[in-house]
């Protein structure tokens, strides 16, 4: 809400945005950052879609699973299909945001109800999560992170939402826009996984949460093939809205004349395979512990030094014209205003080390968690409050001494 306003009263796009603060050079160093972790999805969707095609031919064709490479190709494959998408623009995106909608909701009830059947009710189902919790009692020991990794999930688009909210016809619409769009669907569709995963330890005696490993449990082509129609929308809406979009304005902010949108999606998907999400994906704690926390200490970093500049240091007043202009007043010292840049490495340093730690423990998760450890477990909360603060002090001694 608080990046979002910007967006709407502004019509200013993130990286247009981060040149208030930054510097009109300077505004790349974010914008940049903001775009690889984008990159990083891009790359663990499309692992996802493409999973989920391999598990589809495998059931079509028998012989599928006998090629060496299937896991590949059906990745690749799946990574063709959004580049032909990016080719065709916004319009291509726009497209496809509309039938795609309609089915990730009727996929989702109709798993809730196929896994309620199968497993005898949805009453029985929700009183199965005690197996669960039972399965996983050191509850504490995994809060922190999770929470983190929560806020992390969000990190990205809540810093990039002024490339949607610079559409909205007022901030009433956009508030509210994102109030009915985002918690209601978010917490529905959290609802029907963990049911789902519920359910599973009832009809298959194990828990399965990643629905491509539950699709391969099915033995009919009919259900398969749907189940992988519904993933496929999922991915790829994803994808387009939330990891092509904004990357594709970061990349060609750093040279419009050369970069367009277009070229800057291509960008995107290249550079997501060059990430390997296969190795991001390898255990749900690497996956946790290391991406999704590691990640959202750069986004806290960037998004304290935002709002502090925005709404405590300009007081929501931001001179247009200047964003603009590389000798206006956001130019600072040849394009950079280096106190943003010194808060963003000062507020990211302390969690380092933890990262470091997590990156290098098999399964992302350290045994014995020093202080470091405990401060990147909560590394989003750590470096938005440094971030604030620091950025915060740096502009107010700068305003004392031009005084």
């Amino acid at each position: 809400m608080l990046n979002a306003h910007a967006g709407t009263k502004y019509g200013v796009s993130f990286p247009v945005l981060c040149r208030a603060a930054f510097g009109t050079k300077g505004a790349n160093v974010p914008a940049v950052l903001r775009a690889i972790v984008a990159c990083g999805w891009f790359g663990i969707q499309t692992w996802i879609g493409g999973a989920a095609l391999d598990a589809l031919f495998g059931v079509m064709w028998p012989g599928w699973l006998n090629i060496g490479i299937h896991a590949w190709l059906g990745f690749f494959l799946f990574w063709g299909i959004q580049v032909f998408i990016i080719l065709k623009g916004v319009e291509g995106i726009k497209h496809l945001e509309t039938w795609s909608a309609p089915l990730l909701l009727g996929g989702g009830l109709v798993l809730l109800s196929w896994a309620s059947w199968k497993a005898g009710g949805l009453g029985r189902v929700l009183s199965e999560s005690a197996a669960l919790q039972k399965q996983h009692n050191a509850f504490w020991s995994v809060f922190p992170g999770a929470l983190t990794a929560s806020v992390g999930y969000w990190a990205t688009l809540s810093l990039n939402i002024p490339d949607f909210t610079r559409y909205a016809r007022s901030q009433r619409s956009q508030m509210i826009g994102q109030a009915i769009g985002l918690p209601p669907t978010m917490t529905s569709f959290a609802f029907i996984g963990v049911a789902v995963t519920s359910a599973t330890l009832l009809i298959y005696g194990r828990a399965i949460p990643d629905p491509v490993e539950l699709m391969r449990q099915f033995d009919s082509l009919i259900v398969i093939a749907f189940a992988t129609a519904v993933i496929f929308a999922a991915q790829l809406t994803t994808n387009m809205a939330a990891n092509v979009v904004s990357p594709s304005n970061d990349f060609s902010n750093l040279n419009p004349r050369l970069i367009s949108y277009m070229t800057g999606g291509l960008i995107t998907a290249v550079i997501g395979v060059l990430m390997m999400p296969w190795k991001l994906m390898e255990s749900m704690g690497a996956y946790i512990f290391t991406w999704l926390i590691g990640y959202s200490g750069l986004m806290g970093a960037i998004a304290g030094i935002l709002i502090c500049d925005y709404w405590v240091l300009r007081k929501q007043k931001l001179d247009l014209a200047a964003l603009f202009d590389p000798r206006g007043k956001y130019s600072y010292s040849n394009g950079m205003n280096w106190r943003a840049i010194v808060t963003l490495v000062i507020a990211v340093a302390p969690v380092v080390p933890g990262f470091i730690r997590a990156a290098t423990t098999p399964g992302g998760q350290v045994a014995v968690p020093g202080f470091l450890d405990t401060l990147y477990t909560h590394a989003w909360f750590v470096t938005f409050a440094l971030g604030f603060v620091l950025f915060w002090l740096l502009s107010g001694s700068a305003k004392k001494m031009r005084s």
